[in-house]
């Protein structure tokens, strides 16, 4: 285990992404298994209400409000793997509906050992990116997919 003193490092991480209903299209059940080198946008924001008590003109209640989850972005070098895109047509199709995903981020200690995992359910591609192509450049081609989410929880591995 690791010592609760040291943050963990950033670089040291593993994503699922699991179809809940494959339908027609012949996707597997978890795309991309841990393949991104980027990933952004856990996040979750609260709006907090303000009620002000009549006759306190000096203070205001803050009270919980709504919660905001963010965008996922994903980056990875591109292949022949075409599950990312496949995906994103189902979901855009009119038979798309149901084909929404969770998505597991596993955040891993210095050793692999699994330490933190945040889940995200009822995910949607929202934006498919291809790589920008010059002939000048040497780069690996980097696609990026931006995926909405419903809720966002942590857990320890």
């Amino acid at each position: 285990m690791t010592d609760p003193d040291y943050p963990f490092v950033a670089f040291n991480f593993e994503i699922q992404l699991k179809i809940t209903n494959r339908g027609q299209f012949g996707l597997p059940e978890t795309l991309c298994y841990g393949a991104f080198a980027e990933c952004d946008g856990l996040e979750m924001t609260m709006e907090p209400k303000t009620v002000r008590e009549g006759g306190n003109n000096t203070q205001q209640i803050q009270l919980p409000g709504p919660v905001s989850y963010g965008n996922l972005t994903l980056k990875r070098g591109m292949t022949t793997t075409l599950d990312l895109w496949n995906w994103f047509n189902g979901v855009a199709g009119s038979a798309g509906r149901d084909r929404a995903a969770e998505a597991v981020v596993i955040l891993k200690a210095a050793d692999g050992a699994d330490q933190l995992k945040f889940t995200l359910s009822d995910c949607l591609p929202i934006k498919l990116k291809a790589p920008g192509l010059n002939a000048k450049d040497g780069q690996i081609a980097i696609e990026e997919m931006q995926i909405t989410y419903s809720t966002l929880t942590i857990t320890q591995a």
